[in-house]
């Protein structure tokens, strides 16, 4: 009988794969990075407890091209400052991909709130736009001009914070307690330029990024970096305290409670 390809894998294909994984050469993007100041209680209010807001008021957004072979990704997301008991770092609001690979090992891994959208990374000469969009709508575009190239940071590690957790069955809250994941990223830089230019912010309802507007622009850079990232369990949350928040993960919060249609299945 010829394989059945919904079939069980063996031990040793299964090895296979977990070893492929672990020897994936350095991947390096092409990326703009915006940083700018938003308004304090407009940050505060899109942090899900136990997160705290940072010192400042910052708003990042990422926008990036990986130039995998035969697999072009474009890769982004808007984050905000926060902290978590004393650890730093940024809660990841909208994570766009361009292809669902991208998306699907993040979300159900980690829990990152990834979603399928257009990524934009343009640069002609000088000029650089960059942009993230989602249903036809550019909520976050990038636009300047290069202004000279910048000091190589050292390899930095840096901190996001994820929910990960399970809509219920029923309906009604989630299938256990949900769980913050620190998500650990080790960045290398090999090439880093300053850009002058502006941040666009467009309404959008269905990625509210321009409730975070821009009070300060602090920095605007384009550069190629590549990383690594490891995920922890921080703590197990409070459902409760989360459910308020649940949103933020959907284009329309009632899917989570659509079941198919009757004999559909």
């Amino acid at each position: 009988m010829a394989r059945v390809r919904y079939g069980a894998r063996t031990e040793a294909e299964i090895q296979a794969a977990r070893t492929a994984s672990a020897k994936l050469p350095d991947i390096w993007s092409t990326g703009v990075v915006a940083v700018w100041e938003s308004d304090p209680d407009a940050v505060a209010a899109v942090l899900p407890p136990p997160l705290k807001p940072a010192e400042r008021p910052l708003v990042r957004a990422n926008i990036s091209k990986v130039d995998l072979p035969g697999y072009p990704l474009g890769a982004g997301s808007v984050a905000v400052a926060a902290v978590h008991y004393g650890q730093e770092g940024w809660y990841p609001l909208v994570m766009p991909m361009t292809h669902e690979r991208a998306l699907i090992g993040g979300r159900e891994v980690f829990g990152e709130p990834k979603k399928l959208g257009e990524v934009d990374v343009e640069r002609d000469g000088l000029v650089v736009r960059a942009s993230l969009a989602r249903h036809g709508i550019a909520f976050v575009e990038v636009r300047g001009a290069v202004d000279g190239p910048l000091p190589l940071p050292e390899p930095t590690r840096k901190t996001d914070f994820y929910f990960k957790f399970l809509p219920a069955v029923d309906g009604a809250g989630f299938d256990a307690d949900p769980v913050l994941v620190h998500c650990v990223r080790n960045e290398k830089v090999r090439k880093l330029e300053k850009i002058t230019g502006d941040v666009v912010l467009r309404e959008s309802m269905y990625d509210p990024v321009a409730d975070l507007p821009v009070r300060r622009l602090v920095e605007i850079t384009i550069g190629e970096k590549t990383t690594d990232q490891k995920g922890t369990v921080a703590e197990r949350v409070s459902a409760q305290a989360l459910l308020p928040y649940i949103h933020q993960r959907y284009d329309d919060p009632q899917q989570i409670l659509d079941g198919p249609p009757e004999g559909s299945v």
